[in-house]
């Protein structure tokens, strides 16, 4: 899926991912506060999204980040752009833990607390990722950077059993506006829109992530 992989692509692939993740919180904070967040298929939507930010972040730091530091190496503004951003990731695994614990014995207010705080910290770590991080990327990286890093994507995804193409496109296209779907998949090479069209989004689809 990554073979393509380019500043732009990149750029589309990780905005659409951000997208999915603001979605996603809003639909668990939308069942928190009708009572509903610990529903079986409001449990299965919000353990994809932990599995989807996990592949997201594992993406980036070992395949797209080390590619900045590298280049950047040696000026400390650009570095410590990074840095902040690793800093800030620190503070959603904590989060995501306390998440985890409200829904499985906390009340309403403490599921609805969690989810508010969840979404303040990673709202912070995306816009700086998207305006910052990915920004620096586009400007420091070299095509032979961008065919590492496709190549790197791909075999991670493949490690991962496929689930990065499977379980992340359709996931990324789920609700979202006809043209800004038209254009996502069309970044994306042919046989992998055919993939998505003919199994991967009728499975995900069955899977009914977040109904209540």
């Amino acid at each position: 899926m990554l073979g393509l992989a380019g500043p732009a692509f990149v750029d589309a692939f990780a905005r659409a991912g951000h997208a999915a993740f603001r979605r996603d919180l809003e639909r668990l904070a939308a069942a928190a506060a009708a009572g509903r967040a610990h529903a079986p298929l409001v449990r299965a939507g919000w353990e994809n999204l932990k599995e989807q930010l996990r592949l997201h972040h594992e993406l980036q730091e070992g395949a797209l980040w080390p590619r900045v530091e590298r280049a950047v190496a040696g000026h400390r503004p650009e570095l410590g752009v990074l840095a902040e951003l690793r800093a800030e990731y620190v503070r959603v695994g904590p989060l995501v833990a306390v998440l985890d614990a409200a829904l499985e014995d906390g009340g309403r207010e403490e599921v609805a607390s969690a989810v508010r705080e969840l979404r303040t910290v990673l709202e912070v770590h995306l816009r700086h990722e998207e305006a910052g991080v990915l920004a620096l990327a586009r400007r420091v990286l070299g095509p032979a950077d961008w065919a590492g890093f496709a190549g790197d994507a791909v075999a991670a995804c493949t490690a991962a059993g496929g689930g990065c193409g499977e379980g992340t496109v359709p996931w990324m296209v789920d609700g979202i506006a006809p043209l800004e779907r038209s254009r996502f998949l069309t970044a994306l090479p042919r046989e992998v829109r055919e993939l998505n069209r003919l199994r991967w989004e009728p499975r995900y689809r069955r899977r009914r992530l977040w109904s209540v």
